[in-house]
């Protein structure tokens, strides 16, 4: 899966740092209310935002959300079974849950699909002043993750060919998956260690105040994205109060 949009999107024009400043703001909100209202409200207007983020098509969408929705749905049936609830109150109980898991994750999908590593990690450091040394580390380590999918692949027809077949065994495919996993987590730190060593050696871990070659910068539209954000919580809030909804997590 391809990190950032492989051609520009109307969410990229967004300047990275005022979308996470919006999901923040969601974050919070989300976080503070216990009803089902307010996540309902909150994902229709996530869910307006995906053909800006170029997930207008099915296909890409589900590749991107289907571990999200997996997520939602195991959520919502713990709640459902093993609750202190019954009846409709339990189903109403793991629906919230599972809306809740659905909109607090679906921003940094639309993050991920619509913004480049590298503008994220200029708007970090030129913005939040955030170091360098662990805003381009990020951006290392956000480039390895496609090849993720590939090392699994490889790894995989690798242990196929020296014959290691679960076959029909379900017990011997959960085996062969963790080992599989194992072996990827190796692999994975293997190369992450040689990446890091690279870049201590080309001083990235200098300490020196450094220059951007890639100017990050906030535009008006920028603000508004962030006043939009604030205003659907807000409307969130409000129609879950005056539905009788409205239950606070904390109280």
């Amino acid at each position: 899966m391809a990190l950032g949009p492989a051609r520009p999107v109307p969410l990229s024009a967004v300047n990275p740092v005022a979308q996470l400043t919006a999901i923040a703001v969601v974050t919070v909100v989300l976080l503070v209310s216990g009803d089902l209202v307010t996540p309902a409200v909150v994902l229709a207007g996530e869910l307006a935002l995906l053909p800006a983020a170029g997930l207008h098509r099915p296909r890409p969408l589900l590749a991107r959300t289907w571990p999200l929705l997996l997520s939602a749905a195991g959520v919502a049936w713990v709640n459902v079974a093993f609750g202190s609830l019954d009846g409709a109150d339990a189903w109403l109980s793991g629906a919230t849950w599972g809306l809740r898991v659905v909109a607090l994750a679906l921003p940094g999908i639309l993050l991920v699909a619509a913004t480049d590593p590298v503008r994220l990690a200029d708007a970090l450091t030129t913005h939040w002043r955030v170091s360098g040394r662990f805003a381009y580390g990020a951006l290392a380590a956000l480039r390895l993750v496609p090849l993720l999918a590939a090392e699994w692949e490889t790894i995989r027809l690798a242990r196929r060919a020296r014959g290691m077949d679960a076959g029909a065994d379900p017990v011997a495919h959960l085996r062969l998956l963790g080992s599989t996993a194992f072996g990827l987590l190796v692999a994975a730190v293997r190369r992450g260690t040689r990446l890091a060593t690279a870049m201590d050696a080309r001083g990235f871990d200098s300490g020196m105040v450094r220059s951007s070659a890639r100017p990050s910068v906030l535009r008006p539209t920028d603000a508004w994205f962030v006043v939009t954000a604030v205003v659907l919580c807000a409307v969130a809030v409000t129609l879950s109060v005056l539905s009788g909804s409205w239950s606070p997590v904390l109280g």
